[in-house]
């Protein structure tokens, strides 16, 4: 079996040695000194999944569909799954050029690797060359052009987005990764700048699990069309400062079953100690947390824990072919109780095999990762300053 280490399971870094972007007032000089975008670092994780996916037949409660909504209103355009990241399309350029970035509400910067790139990771597409753009200036820039591919098969043209071109890229990036689309709380990043042209910072995303079919697509929307309203949605506020990167929300601690842990039994629970990250696949709890949520865990199940599989090292795995049908785990957010099914909470890393999807951390460092953000409507409003979640089959859009 070919294994493929959780990306969240260490440090993901680029060094962008000359950043060239578009209309950026603030930045004096056409050459800009380095940039490095830093990522969670963690030691490599136990867990490993095979480089393709599990088709399985899960038992979960059921899911309202998604509502479809108008383009005009904003653009709703697809995201991919890729062995644990997901991948947006972007166009850059005239002519255009496809850009499959990861997209990752932890980061702000939108780049892609661009030629000439002497030392950088492998990609299977073709690199961005600027030179061979008309629209393409480094700073000071006149204009840019970037497109959504529109879940209509419609495009949707923005002008003047900065964006940088990575000429020496390190970290771990699989051969479709052609870089990353930030959506964090940074001014950079793709929903701050293209707000103003939609109504208002605000995105929203539905993520297909993990063992989805690979046929399958989520969505992410902008503007008005990223409403997420309805029966069974929960809100959260936002604790992130203004123009904070990280998407900084309260966890009050976690149920399972009935019985509830808490995030911190020991001290009273710091405001917006976790951040959603749709760019790390794992979720990552205090230690202590993680260790009673195990324990829970294995009381409740009627299945025994694999413990001769050296392959998994010490994480919470079961034997059965399709997916465990419980225990439900609830996250409690400030103000917004988040139900966990199994479907989002357990990951195969090969045939036969299902294990605990989250870790646990001392270094203070928090997130609730992509595979727990899976079938989640999940809205974020910079203005408002609020995290919407509900429930929904993010495979039927």
């Amino acid at each position: 079996m070919d294994d493929w280490f959780l990306k969240s399971a260490h440090r993901k870094e680029l060094e962008i040695c000359f950043m060239e972007l578009d209309d950026v007032n603030d930045v004096a000089s056409a050459s800009y000194p380095g940039v490095q975008l830093i990522r969670k670092n963690r030691t490599r994780s136990a867990l490993s999944v095979s480089n393709h996916f599990h088709k399985h037949k899960h038992k979960h409660l059921p899911f309202s569909p998604v509502p479809k909504k108008p383009l005009a209103s904003g653009p709703i355009t697809r995201v991919i799954t890729n062995n644990g990241d997901f991948l947006m399309k972007l166009s850059l350029g005239s002519p255009p050029v496809e850009i499959y970035g990861l997209i990752d509400t932890g980061s702000d910067l939108v780049w892609t690797q661009c030629i000439p790139c002497n030392d950088c990771y492998k990609q299977n597409n073709p690199m961005f060359e600027p030179q061979r753009s008309k629209t393409y200036s480094s700073i000071p820039c006149d204009s840019k052009e970037s497109t959504f591919s529109s879940t209509n098969g419609d495009s949707t043209v923005v002008e003047d987005i900065v964006f940088g071109c990575g000429h020496k890229n390190t970290g771990t990036f699989n051969e479709n990764d052609m870089g990353i689309i930030g959506f964090g709380g940074g001014p950079l990043s793709l929903v701050s700048q293209v707000g103003a042209k939609y109504g208002g910072r605000r995105f929203s995303q539905c993520l297909v699990p993990f063992h989805a079919d690979p046929n399958s697509s989520g969505t992410i929307s902008f503007g008005e069309a990223s409403d997420v309203s309805g029966g069974g949605v929960v809100t959260t506020p936002l604790v992130s400062a203004e123009g904070q990167t990280p998407y900084l929300v309260t966890l009050q601690g976690i149920t399972v079953g009935d019985k509830f842990v808490p995030f911190d039994c020991s001290t009273e629970v710091s405001k917006g100690n976790i951040m959603i990250d749709s760019g790390t696949p794992t979720t990552y709890l205090p230690q202590a947390l993680y260790d009673q949520l195990v324990e829970e865990l294995k009381v409740k199940s009627n299945l025994r824990p694999i413990l001769d599989d050296p392959d998994l090292g010490t994480q919470l795995c079961y034997r059965s072919e399709t997916n465990l049908e419980g225990p439900i785990l609830t996250a409690h957010f400030d103000g917004a109780d988040v139900q966990l099914m199994p479907i989002q909470t357990f990951i195969s890393p090969k045939d036969g095999v299902f294990c605990f999807a989250m870790a646990g951390a001392n270094d203070g460092v928090y997130i609730f990762g992509n595979f727990a953000q899976a079938n989640i409507l999940i809205g974020f409003d910079l203005d408002k300053r609020t995290v919407s979640f509900k429930p929904a089959d993010c495979t039927k859009q």
